[in-house]
């Protein structure tokens, strides 16, 4: 089976090596900056390869990153100031619920990236065993926040039925010390971290409960109407880098140690641990694809906590029209 992946994503990176966007007559490159919504981290992999590789300049694209907060990108965006960002599922909806046209054209992980940890002491092992738990998460926004929520959900729970503790990005310090029954965290992040710690914990993944739409990149309709080839080319390009980094992810590691300069410094073990549960969830048989389904469970997600006021259409928040 697993050769069987392989093989499909070697293939898939092949096919797109031989389809990139046309640079503009002159060969000149159009700048962009993307913004990641957090800082460098390893779980940027896929772009730091596509970069590396010059896939973007083959799609005619020069790619600068910027480590702006989420929301800052979302905003750029629906405004037109820029054309792409790296978000979450969950902003598109929110920012369209505002009047921003956001349309996410190319989905990164096709799981959920969020899990609610806690220590095996707390004996938390299903959603349902997190009523009366005071849960800590970096606030009451972004992916944490939503999968938390969703999390709660499946299990006939809702914010009442737990203390939730706005504690900034301090999840594993704020466990380790039990100052936290348990903590709504990355998946793919800080349980690593935690068990590297030496700590024994359970992990309740949100995508074992719910399959809500999840990170990737959105652009904007004015873009989408005005330059296809441009929104063409990026998704092209970043599909170039995520096959990549799936089939060779010790490729997609050394070369993002040019790109994090923390990795220098850092656990190489745990680093490449994360890397490959990263992997995992950016896994599927289409790179890039949005599951309609995924995205109309996000909407409802939204309704019940409060976030939209009412059911918005979710066919118009995300795209599968520029995938290869």
């Amino acid at each position: 089976m697993l050769k069987k992946i392989v093989l499909t994503l070697l293939g898939l990176a092949l096919g797109l090596s031989a389809c990139g966007a046309p640079k503009s007559g002159n060969g000149a490159l159009t700048n962009i900056s993307l913004p990641m919504g957090y800082i460098p981290n390893i779980q940027f992999a896929p772009f730091y390869v596509a970069v590396e590789k010059g896939y973007f300049k083959d799609a005619g694209i020069e790619l600068a990153f910027d480590y702006k907060f989420e929301t800052d990108g979302v905003a750029l965006v629906g405004a037109d100031n820029i054309p792409f960002a790296v978000v979450s599922g969950e902003q598109v909806p929110l920012a369209r619920a505002q009047g921003l046209p956001v349309v996410y054209v190319a989905a990164w992980y096709q799981k959920y990236p969020v899990a609610v940890v806690s220590k095996t002491s707390q004996n938390i092992k299903t959603p349902a065993d997190l009523k009366g738990k005071k849960i800590g998460l970096p606030g009451r926004f972004g992916a944490n926040y939503i999968g938390l929520d969703a999390l709660l959900y499946s299990a006939g729970l809702t914010e009442q039925d737990v203390t939730l503790d706005s504690i900034g990005f301090n999840q594993v310090e704020a466990l380790a010390a039990d100052r936290e029954q348990a903590v709504s965290v990355y998946s793919a992040n800080e349980p690593v971290q935690l068990k590297a710690q030496g700590y024994v914990i359970n992990e309740l993944q949100v995508a074992d409960y719910v399959k809500l739409a999840s990170n990737g990149i959105i652009t904007n309709e004015k873009t989408i109407s005005e330059n296809p080839n441009l929104v063409r080319g990026f998704v092209k390009a970043f599909l170039r880098g995520l096959a990549d980094a799936i089939a060779n992810p010790d490729e997609a590691y050394t070369i993002s140690t040019k790109y994090v300069d923390t990795l220098a410094g850092a656990d190489q073990k745990v680093q490449k641990e994360i890397l490959a549960r990263s992997i995992d969830e950016w896994k599927t048989d289409r790179l890039g694809m949005s599951d309609p389904q995924a995205w109309q469970n996000m909407n409802d997600t939204l309704l019940k906590m409060g976030s939209i006021t009412k059911p918005l259409d979710a066919s118009k928040m995300f795209t599968n029209d520029f995938l290869p």
